[in-house]
């Protein structure tokens, strides 16, 4: 069959297409195999185990330099033997297993093809139950491009047809019987174009772009840098210079804070992808890949340290006479931040109570970034206050994401070092944070200091019970597992949180 023929077939077939999975439809004693990475699966195995090894084995992370110089077969071979990835929760590209599995049960004989170690392969294919057998690298050979063509025509002859999504199946699929692609990338696309080979179906299944990579920076979370202005309205500083100062330190903090966010949800693949609502986080989904992924961590990070460095310029051509002290103390506490959060998503984060600490620590680092960043030192009072708040805070993530553990019936946190039983112990540990927090806002009130910022200190009080409803309502619905995991989203979502902070904010103005 010429090249003209394979695609007057192609558009054939894909006009015959029928059924809840809509693909071509083969002739019989046509074999029909499908691509692993980027097709069968939406992600890439190879990228996820790294990941995982990153994760669970960061030290053997050394030996990849070596193990890539033995070649590329044997560097999944290595990388295979260290950790047994979740075959159970990858992200599966729906429609295309519901045309495979169709087939299957129409007596087609299916076989998973695949530059992947062959050890994974074939745990996927004893997962899935519909192959006939797997072909895939096996520690030698790179099963790929014109290895994976061989061994085709070595097994089938010409009577195979071929599922694939990036640019070295073009070759595979130009040679087979009705070819067909899923979620194919551009390089793909041209080169199927250029080889003159029209692809019989398309199984799509994959988020819009613009919407994973909104959802994977998480601009909600910005929310949580508002911080850095608290230093600069609470000392009233009112100046031009120092807005500016604090409005660059706020884009430079959220920059770093989506890079660390990504880098993450990279290293918590696995365990999103079991998690009831985190396994639709775009990298867990597969609608994006590691290796963007890592990219644009590049990028923001670049973004961030260049707004950093630019900030004490800003303040300088702006119109004042407010001068910074320490022009680079902000950039300091960016590099804290990141070190920091970077080693609770390592490390910190799988530690009984220290994780928590830590957690309620990155709030109060926001602060005294914006101290650094207009040059306003921070108070006494305010440090106090910060430190019980948001350690109150941080147990309610804990709590709530134990309160969804438990109400699925498990009884171990993943990797958290947390029990359902001690769910009583954190409600008592988060609720005692929070009404200290609440003793201190009161003792700052009756502190004369407060009277040289405040013509009225006195209406002040009416924000004590506002913040008492507020931080009493939170733990209400926790503890009735209402409330979302992260309680700044639900503090920026819930329609009553945002009034009672609309009414605290008049009640600070109306004491001025």
């Amino acid at each position: 069959m010429n090249g003209a023929e394979r695609v007057a077939e192609s558009s054939v077939v894909a006009a015959e297409g029928s059924g809840p999975a809509v693909g071509a439809r083969l002739r019989a004693g046509v074999a029909l195999c499908v691509d692993l990475d980027g097709t069968l699966v939406k992600s890439d195995t190879l990228l996820d185990t790294v990941l995982v090894v990153a994760r669970q084995k960061p030290l053997e992370l050394l030996h990849v330099p070596g193990w890539i110089a033995e070649g590329r077969a044997a560097f999944k071979r290595h990388l295979t033997g260290l950790v047994a990835l979740d075959v159970e929760h990858l992200p599966y590209n729906r429609p295309l297993l519901e045309y495979l599995r169709q087939q299957y049960g129409e007596g087609r004989a299916i076989y998973l093809a695949t530059a992947a170690d062959k050890r994974l392969a074939e745990r996927v294919a004893a997962h899935l139950g519909i192959f006939a057998g797997v072909l895939a690298s096996d520690g030698e050979t790179n099963l790929a491009g014109g290895n994976k063509l061989a061994a085709f025509r070595a097994k089938f002859g010409d009577a195979f047809c071929y599922i694939g999504n990036a640019r070295p199946d073009v070759e595979l699929l130009a040679a087979c019987e009705s070819p067909m692609v899923a979620n194919p990338d551009s390089a793909l696309r041209a080169g199927m174009k250029r080889m003159r080979t029209v692809a019989a179906a398309s199984f799509e299944d994959r988020g819009s772009a613009l919407r994973s990579w909104l959802k994977a920076i998480r601009l909600h979370q910005w929310a949580k840098n508002a911080l850095i202005f608290v230093p600069l309205l609470l000392a009233h500083q009112w100046h031009l210079r120092m807005f500016g100062a604090a409005i660059t330190a706020f884009l430079s903090f959220g920059m770093c804070a989506s890079a660390t966010y990504i880098v993450n949800d990279l290293l918590d693949l696995e365990a999103d992808r079991r998690h009831p609502s985190k396994r639709r986080r775009p990298f867990a989904a597969g609608d994006l890949s590691a290796i963007s992924g890592v990219a644009v961590v590049c990028l923001l990070l670049v973004g961030a340290v260049a707004l950093a460095l630019a900030l004490p310029h800003i303040v300088a051509a702006l119109p004042g006479t407010a001068q910074l002290k320490h022009p680079y103390k902000f950039l300091e506490w960016l590099g804290f931040y990141t070190a920091v959060t970077l080693t609770y998503s390592l490390y910190l984060k799988r530690k009984l109570l220290l994780d928590v600490f830590v957690l309620s620590g990155l709030y109060t680092v926001r602060i005294l970034a914006g101290s650094a960043a207009t040059g306003i030192p921070m108070s006494p009072w305010l440090a106090g206050f910060g430190v019980f708040f948001f350690l109150s805070l941080a147990f309610v993530k804990r709590f709530s994401e134990l309160e969804s553990l438990r109400e699925r019936g498990g009884a171990v946190s993943n990797g958290r070092g947390y029990f359902v039983g001690d769910l009583e112990q954190l409600r008592a540990l988060g609720t005692g944070s929070a009404y200290a927090a609440v003793v201190v806002l009161t003792m700052y009130i009756s502190n004369a200091e407060t009277n040289v910022l405040y013509q009225h200190p006195v209406r002040l009080w009416v924000v004590v019970p506002v913040l008492l409803l507020w931080l009493s309502q939170v733990w209400m619905l926790a503890s009735r597992g209402e409330m979302d995991e992260d309680p700044v989203v639900f503090a920026i979502t819930d329609k009553r949180s945002l009034l009672l902070g609309v009414l605290m904010a008049a009640v600070i103005l109306w004491a001025l």
